[in-house]
């Protein structure tokens, strides 16, 4: 009997993956043999690691924090989605042992928020925290669904501004530091995206009350069995309804296993039992 495939997902800090869970209920639900295992790599490790899976029969890697754009040297060819987000958050090996990047983020994102959580984005004020790999996959498809608006914050200002300008045919878009924010915060934005990592470490960027209304969805792509400090403070501060990221993890997840295996499972009753436990 033929060994099953081997997936993994690859990022720094790992511990708090969910992924191996999903793609083995993937795998269940849709009769494929796959092993799907998680691998702590720092920054330093990570060509001769990712190099190492790949070598020894890998056949796909989801990437995360903080190697989303690292990897892009390290692919042979890219998606089209990839190419325009500047990250890769999908890998998978053809058959000619080559490597082919792809991106999966925006799309698993805006099934969820448009979807699962049936919140639209049209003519919306977006605000989107951060520009590293996570928030560069979610750019494109979020003004592709044409926002009235949608503004950059990010600590760096300069990272800010690259991606307004790498982005700026797509769309209305601007860029600033949190500290632009405080001119922008008398009016609520209808949507803010927290796409940072500032959850994976218990932090908060430095955010104005008056970016929250009433009217206001608060998106944090972080997941985990607490609230993240971001969704307490949207909750401190009247949001009116706020979200975690474990609904575009699985949907991004989908995506990929199209990607890998040919077919793209059924998410809800995972996404049932995540939500159930918690996750």
């Amino acid at each position: 009997m033929p060994e099953p495939d081997r997936y993994a997902v690859i990022g720094h800090p790992i511990a708090h993956s969910r992924s191996p869970w999903i793609h083995a209920e993937f795998a269940r639900a849709t009769g494929q043999s796959m092993v799907y295992t998680a691998i702590d790599a720092t920054p330093a490790a990570l060509g001769e690691v990712l190099r190492s899976f790949f070598d020894s029969g890998g056949r796909g890697l989801n990437v995360t924090v903080p190697h989303k754009q690292a990897v892009l040297g390290l692919m042979s060819s890219l998606s089209e989605r990839a190419r325009v987000a500047g990250a890769v958050n999908t890998i998978a090996r053809q058959s000619s042992g080559t490597l082919f990047g792809d991106n999966t983020d925006g799309v698993g994102f805006m099934r969820d928020l448009t979807i699962n959580v049936a919140v639209p984005v049209e003519t919306r004020r977006v605000l989107l925290l951060g520009a590293g790999g996570a928030a560069r996959g979610l750019l494109s498809p979020l003004l592709a669904a044409h926002p009235a608006e949608l503004v950059i914050a990010n600590r760096d200002l300069a990272r800010a501004l690259e991606l307004a300008t790498r982005f700026a045919a797509a769309g209305p878009l601007r860029a600033c530091g949190y500290d632009g924010l405080a001119a922008l915060a008398p009016k609520p934005f209808d949507l803010i995206v927290n796409a940072t990592a500032a959850s994976l470490h218990q932090q908060l960027p430095p955010l104005s009350p008056g970016l929250v209304g009433p009217g206001t969805v608060c998106y944090d792509l972080a997941y985990g069995p607490a609230s993240t400090p971001f969704v307490l403070w949207a909750r401190a501060h009247g949001a009116g309804l706020t979200c975690m990221g474990t609904g575009m993890l699985v949907e991004q997840a989908a995506e990929a296993f199209l990607l890998w295996r040919g077919v793209r499972p059924d998410t809800a009753d995972v996404l049932a039992q995540l939500r159930a436990s918690g996750g």
